[in-house]
């Protein structure tokens, strides 16, 4: 791994990974308004010192798909990834020809593997330099660049960027989250859509049967938020809310999470080896094991230490493995989705 290819190339992103935790108590207990509101009015600078440090780690972990997804039995890791992006392009009845948006695209895998599925034009949108500039390379290598495109910009400032009416879809998956308020991003989103256009969101939430007055849920949700830079997790009925307070006209809406899966959607956090579905994704399962961890953990403390990745690098690879813990008490309480799925439209008049 060079230096060139790392985060470790701009100075903003070396202090932006190091300062990451700054922005959480590590006890819930002593949170305060003061502290959440810190998080929100710094969401950029929050969000950007998570994936600064974290996206080599998400590769690693994860290929190029930042999301989760449900599992057939037997299926493998990245059939269910690739599934779960179709069944969302299906549920939206994208069709060739479509101006789509990709809001919080991450280093493009959604957009690539939907542009092929459903033949669309995407342009994935992030407000990340690092991980544009990884999506750039792969889309280029797949031989894609002419139908996905990507560009840096802030989703709370949709219009400003794209101008209203500019797309017939958007979609975004497991991102809009990190946004300040789900309100603003969802009004900017209604904003660019063209009228009658589609808007398909995967979003993380609490349940509605989480209740931030117990320590417990709140001690959950805390760790969610620091482990995947979040500013503020939030609950399912917030996200209904939003999407018909701007003026969205809802479709269809399910939580994936809630099907009763022979087969977890956080089974590959479990770290249980003999859970792998497949030979190949032994491995993918074997990094999330507690040896799996050590290894990589350790290794990334001698790159650091060396200069080939960023100072604070390591302690966002500490938070990651607070939140893979997290996720799995949460999917295994019921407490928490990454998968609740809604299909909304914006009136044609």
């Amino acid at each position: 791994m060079s230096t060139s290819s790392t985060p470790l190339a701009d100075g903003r992103i070396q202090n932006r990974v190091e300062n990451y935790t700054k922005f959480w108590q590590k006890d819930p207990n002593r949170e305060g308004e003061a502290d959440n509101e810190k998080r929100l009015d710094n969401y950029t600078d929050v969000v950007n010192g998570y994936y600064d440090g974290a996206t080599e780690l998400y590769e690693y972990g994860w290929a190029q798909s930042f999301h989760f997804s449900r599992f057939y039995k037997g299926e493998a890791f990245l059939a269910s990834l690739a599934r779960h992006e179709h069944y969302l392009a299906s549920q939206m009845v994208l069709r060739p020809g479509m101006r789509v948006l990709d809001v919080g695209c991450g280093v493009g895998g959604p957009a690539r593997e939907i542009a092929r599925f459903a033949d669309v034009q995407i342009v994935g949108l992030n407000n990340n330099d690092f991980q544009v500039q990884r999506a750039r390379r792969y889309t280029k290598k797949a031989g894609l660049e002419e139908q996905v495109t990507f560009v840096k910009g802030d989703f709370m400032k949709l219009a400003e960027q794209f101008g209203e009416n500019s797309f017939d879809a958007v979609y975004a998956i497991e991102a809009t989250v990190h946004a300040p308020t789900w309100e603003g991003v969802y009004s900017e989103i209604f904003k660019v859509l063209k009228p009658g256009g589609v808007f398909g969101v995967y979003e993380w939430c609490m349940t509605d049967s989480w209740d931030p007055s117990i320590p417990e849920h709140k001690a959950l949700a805390h760790q969610i938020e620091l482990g995947n830079g979040i500013p503020e997790m939030r609950p399912i009925r917030l996200s209904r809310e939003a999407l018909k307070s701007v003026g969205f006209i809802i479709e269809h809406e399910e939580d994936l999470a809630e099907r009763p899966d022979e087969v977890p959607w956080y089974y590959p956090l479990e770290g249980d080896i003999w859970k792998a579905q497949t030979v190949w994704d032994y491995f993918t399962v074997w990094r999330m094991s507690w040896s799996g961890q050590l290894v990589s953990h350790n290794a990334m403390r001698v790159m650091e230490w060396f200069g080939f990745l960023p100072k604070g690098t390591w302690e966002v690879g500490e938070s990651l493995k607070v939140a893979g813990a997290a996720l799995v008490k949460g999917g295994q309480t019921k407490l928490f989705t990454p998968m609740y799925l809604v299909v909304s439209r914006k009136p044609q008049n």
